[in-house]
């Protein structure tokens, strides 16, 4: 296994770049901040980003934890990739993390000055200090899960690999509690309030009769009862309803919605004559 050390300062930019670097040396694997990542996915590992303090979070990063050491270590030992690159701010937190995961001593360091701009390191640095912006080098649907309740953002963006094919990546910016707004709760009812009026917006919904809310470890797993106006396609406007729930909630909360389960209780006849007519 070769492995590739990327070293910066915190919040100079080193996360943000990692897909890039891992594109233009064909690394197969990368672990930044206590994940496992290969092919844009987290397969293994828990995100420092998650924790509530910036101990707790460099404990995280460097794997003190020792299930969560060996999580990882048997994910890599099932994947056995050819090469992995590791983010760290000094060689010595690159150390720790390779110990810890019983990684070869690295082959290359690669310096965040080597690849970006002191303008883009300071401007990393300001949006760090600024906004307690983080960023994770994998598409948001892929965070979604760990990070219910936080504030999830995306980013995009153009590179050219080492054949000089365009390639597109999304990586997502979440805002760490440790960093950012502290912690932050969102009362039942006003969930609710969102899921009925958002579902009674939709065409063919005359009112919501029930709501229920079951926060889980995976995110929001929601339930509604609807009556349906009489004479529309009763299953478009299910599906419709969840799709509508789904979007607003995940907006308007940042919380992650696990599912959605809607079912028809009932239909509304506005007029008596609607109802005569189609007999």
């Amino acid at each position: 296994m070769k492995v590739y050390a990327l070293v910066g300062e915190s919040g100079t930019g080193k996360s943000h770049r990692a897909q890039q670097i891992a594109g233009m040396k064909k690394i197969e694997c990368i672990i930044d901040d206590g994940l496992l990542i290969r092919n844009n996915r987290i397969v293994a590992g828990i995100s420092a980003k998650r924790e509530k303090s910036k101990i707790a979070a460099i404990r995280r990063a460097i794997f003190m934890d020792k299930s969560h050491a060996e999580e990882v270590r048997a994910k890599i030992n099932e994947i056995q990739p050819r090469s992995v690159l590791i983010l760290g701010t000094s060689e010595r937190m690159i150390e720790s993390i390779i110990s810890a995961l019983n990684l070869p001593p690295v082959d290359e360091v690669i310096r965040i000055e080597d690849v970006a701009t002191p303008e883009e390191i300071e401007a990393a640095k300001h949006t760090r200090q600024a906004e307690g912006i983080h960023v994770i080098p994998v598409p948001t649907f892929e965070v979604k899960k760990q990070f219910s309740g936080y504030f999830i953002d995306a980013v995009k963006m153009f590179f050219t690999d080492s054949k000089n094919r365009n390639r597109f990546v999304e990586k997502a910016v979440v805002r760490p509690t440790y960093s950012y707004m502290g912690k932050y709760t969102i009362s039942e009812s006003a969930i609710i309030s969102i899921v009925a009026h958002e579902a009674e917006s939709v065409d063919g919904v005359a009112r919501v009769s029930k709501v229920l809310v079951n926060n889980t470890p995976d995110g929001l797993k929601l339930s509604l009862e609807i009556i349906v106006n009489y004479g529309a396609n009763i299953v478009a406007v299910l599906t419709r309803v969840q799709a509508a729930v789904r979007k607003m909630v995940e907006n308007m909360t940042a919380l992650n919605v696990a599912n959605v389960d809607v079912t028809a209780k009932g239909l509304a006849i506005k007029d008596v004559k609607q109802l005569e007519g189609k007999h």
